[in-house]
């Protein structure tokens, strides 16, 4: 995925799939100057993580 597509996402009102090693994540925050952004994994459990832009995958 890219950065202008994660801005898209983000601003979007619509549920948008991601996926970042296999499993679907909600997009919390980008972090443009380091190419990550802040995620949690869908579901209860909300531990958030930073990944690489560029491991993320929309389905």
């Amino acid at each position: 995925m890219d950065i202008n597509r994660v801005k898209q996402i983000l601003s979007s009102s619509a549920d948008i799939k991601v996926i970042y090693n296999g499993v679907s994540v909600w997009i919390d925050e980008l972090h443009e100057d380091q190419e990550m952004v802040t995620c949690h994994l869908r579901g209860p459990l909300e531990e958030r993580t930073q990944v690489p832009v560029a491991e993320l995958k929309e389905v």
